[in-house]
């Protein structure tokens, strides 16, 4: 696929407000095109309600979101929700949901053509889900799932996509899959980012991490973004003894979690 607008994020000065509560504050960072972005944080740091601000579903209560190149078409902006908000006993076929991705770019009313079929097979091929299309949703694995939902992305023809705990209850093979997915849709010029508690293999896997603790601790290249003073922000002092291995690839993961 080829951008007609170059996607890209600039966030100044945003806060956020839920139930009388200010969720999040102080959240400023840029995204260019072709950024691959991890976005780490503990539990209740703001991770999903950033993302929620992000396409809409919470308002800002200060600062600005631009999404450039997402303004101009349907369904330039895809978002992957945490799989808890899912209901997995609607009976969905595999096909039917990357179908629903064609129909955002277009209209319910329209109904699907030929086009959109062929977007939704290539999509599916890509992602290694064509011989499951007929499969429902609740047949699949975890892994699965997510790819179902990562070629929906796809198949909205979107320059921004946002997964929130896209490695919740994936084994490592198929976190492994997602990401090289994700890492050719950024060869694409589109921009990814990823809500996750896993900090394993971040050096390998992305090329910034935004950390975020209901307000941005640091942003940038993730050998850059995790000083001691950082993870002691994130995580406090306790975590400081596992600074010089967050990114081993061998290490294990230090958090866990999907609620934010």
């Amino acid at each position: 696929m080829t951008m007609t607008d170059k996607p890209s994020i600039t966030v100044e000065d945003v806060a956020v407000e839920r139930n009388g509560y200010r969720a999040l504050f102080d959240i400023t960072f840029a995204v260019g095109p072709g950024t691959l972005v991890g976005v780490v944080g503990p539990n209740g740091a703001g991770k999903s309600t950033l993302f929620d601000a992000l396409v809409g579903i919470l308002p800002i209560t200060q600062g600005t979101v631009n999404l450039h190149g997402a303004e101009s078409r349907n369904g330039a902006l895809a978002y992957v929700p945490q799989r808890d908000s899912i209901n997995w006993r609607f009976p969905a076929t595999v096909f039917d949901v990357v179908m629903m991705g064609c129909c955002c770019r277009t209209s319910w009313f329209r109904g699907p053509g030929k086009r959109d079929r062929a977007l939704a097979r290539c999509c599916l091929e890509r992602v290694g889900l064509w011989e499951r299309r007929a499969s429902l949703m609740n047949e699949l694995s975890g892994g699965q799932r997510q790819r179902v939902f990562i070629a929906r992305a796809l198949a909205q023809e979107a320059g921004i996509i946002l997964l929130d705990e896209a490695f919740s209850g994936v084994d490592v093979g198929a976190q492994e899959g997602i990401i090289e997915v994700l890492q050719s849709m950024r060869a694409e010029g589109r921009v990814v980012l990823l809500a996750t508690h896993d900090l394993t293999n971040l050096a390998q896997r992305f090329d910034q991490v935004l950390c975020i603790n209901r307000h941005v601790c640091a942003c940038g290249p993730p050998d850059q973004a995790f000083t001691p003073q950082v993870l002691e922000e994130l995580y406090g002092s306790h975590r400081i003894e596992f600074a010089p291995t967050h990114l081993h690839p061998n290490h294990p993961n230090p958090a866990g979690g999907d609620n934010d």
